[in-house]
């Protein structure tokens, strides 16, 4: 498991983000306070407090490809 902190500012964000995690063939999971959510559902990302940098799981070994693709998002 690969682990991450993201941040999603705007609507837009939120819909790409969900667009490059679809693609992914492992799960994502978005985790903020005490809820967890598929990163690949756009209705569970806006129950999350967006306002505040979002940790991210992805359930793999070999994330290498998905970060990059993502890595306008990570906050260190």
């Amino acid at each position: 498991m690969k682990k991450a902190t993201i941040r999603l500012s705007t609507i837009n964000d939120v819909k790409n983000f969900v667009s490059k995690v679809s693609l992914c063939d492992f799960d994502v999971d978005l985790i903020s306070g005490r809820y967890a959510v598929d990163a690949k559902s756009i209705m569970g990302i806006f129950s999350l407090d967006l306002e505040k940098p979002i940790a991210l799981e992805a359930h793999t070994d070999n994330a290498d490809e998905f970060f990059a693709a993502i890595k306008q998002y990570i906050v260190d």
